[in-house]
């Protein structure tokens, strides 16, 4: 009997284990994560073990240690060509891939995978974090674009900035103009839209609940400065692009 044989009559039989598996969108979530180099949720999902959260999850073997090296070479893999994506060399990228995924030999129990599926998803994100701020030219601007960047669910303005820095707003409003050509309040709203955008493609927050989670002043705020910058309404953007995550470049590509 073949194995998709095999497979038909198993299905028909309803032999197989039913599993519900949870909504994708999590799993997306967290990818996005390590490739924008947000530490800081990738963090809270260490801290969680959402890796070992077997709820909603395939079962890719029997034997339990083998089952999770199995999705942590799944997570490694969708990790390394979404950084690759977000301008992680791509040498560094599969490099790292298949570093870790070798040290999966030498792991022999569901902890040691744990601790290693941690140290490589903070790895990447570390190294895309820095990849993301290497095109400030001073370290106020460094600094500025961090601060931003950590508490882009905020309301922030230039006078706490300036606070955070030590130095005078206007000072840093000239600053901040002259090295990136944007405004600080600009390039504040255009970062809280990027995060809007990646809400509105892979998770099923309302408009209402965004507009809050990036503290815009309303809904209809929200609205208006996501047209005003993407160039359409922020439901016409989810319409188009919700859940369409898989839009990664495989050719000529094998698996690590």
């Amino acid at each position: 009997m073949s194995y998709q044989d095999e497979w038909l009559l198993l299905e028909a039989e309803d032999d197989m284990d039913e599993v519900e598996h949870r909504q994708p969108t999590e799993e997306f979530l967290f990818y996005r994560a390590v490739s924008n180099g947000d530490l800081e949720a990738v963090r809270e999902n260490c801290r969680q073990e959402r890796f070992l959260d077997s709820e909603g999850v395939g079962v890719l073997s029997r034997n339990p240690i083998t089952n999770l090296k199995y999705h942590f070479v799944i997570t490694t893999a969708m990790i390394t060509r979404l950084c690759k994506q977000k301008g992680m060399e791509l040498e560094l990228a599969f490099r790292m891939s298949d570093f870790y995924i070798r040290k999966l030999d030498d792991i022999h129990t569901v902890q040691g995978v744990r601790n290693l599926h941690d140290e490589m998803v903070l790895d990447y994100a570390e190294k895309m974090r820095r990849n993301c701020r290497s095109d400030a030219n001073s370290r106020h601007i460094n600094l500025c674009k961090e601060y931003i960047y950590n508490h882009i669910k905020e309301r922030i303005t230039i006078e706490d900035l300036a606070d955070e820095l030590g130095v005078s707003a206007s000072y840093l409003s000239r600053l901040f103009k002259k090295e990136t050509g944007d405004s600080v309040s600009a390039y504040i709203r255009s970062q809280k839209i990027e995060m809007a955008k990646n809400l509105l493609q892979y998770s099923d927050y309302s408009m209402i609940e965004i507009a809050n989670r990036l503290s815009f002043s309303s809904q209809s705020h929200f609205i208006q400065q996501f047209r005003e910058k993407v160039g359409m309404t922020p439901k016409k953007y989810r319409d188009l692009n919700h859940m369409i995550q898989w839009d990664i470049d495989m050719e000529g590509e094998s698996l690590p």
